[in-house]
């Protein structure tokens, strides 16, 4: 048995090992977040100094996606750009195009997909705990 060979089998038993398999690592793959996140203002609350709002713009290119993420407030969207396919947990995907909003529950489990062959581009405003991610993955 060749080195290389012994390499590539004992990386095999080792993902096995760790209850990894072809598709795991096929799934773990396509589902890395490509989403890009540029803050444009943040402000607090002034009736709680618990929350602030955050306002930005969600870029996805083509093929890309959010990956499956939750927010620790609400989250309310405008697609400027493109369309985005938005799957929450337990419902049908829903298709939103340039000049439709949507909302994302406070904790509500989604996923944001660019089907599409040209960039999406998103404003988002997120009312949040200070001091959380705005995104939070999830398994």
């Amino acid at each position: 048995m060749t080195r290389r060979t012994l390499v590539t089998a004992s990386t095999i038993v080792a993902a096995f090992a760790l209850g990894l398999t072809v598709d795991h690592l096929a799934f773990a793959a396509q589902q890395q977040p490509t989403i890009k996140r540029t803050i444009l203002q943040r402000q607090d609350d002034p009736a709680s100094s618990k929350y602030e709002a955050v306002m930005g713009i969600s870029e996805i290119p083509p093929g890309g996606t959010s990956g499956k993420h939750r927010h620790p407030g609400i989250e309310l969207s405008y697609v400027l750009d493109g369309s985005v396919e938005l799957t929450h947990a337990g419902k049908p995907p829903v298709t939103i195009k340039a000049g439709e909003a949507t909302m994302n529950t406070l904790g509500g489990i989604h996923t944001a997909t660019n089907r599409g062959t040209t960039p999406v581009k998103i404003l988002t405003v997120y009312i949040v705990e200070k001091g959380k991610p705005l995104a939070e993955q999830v398994p």
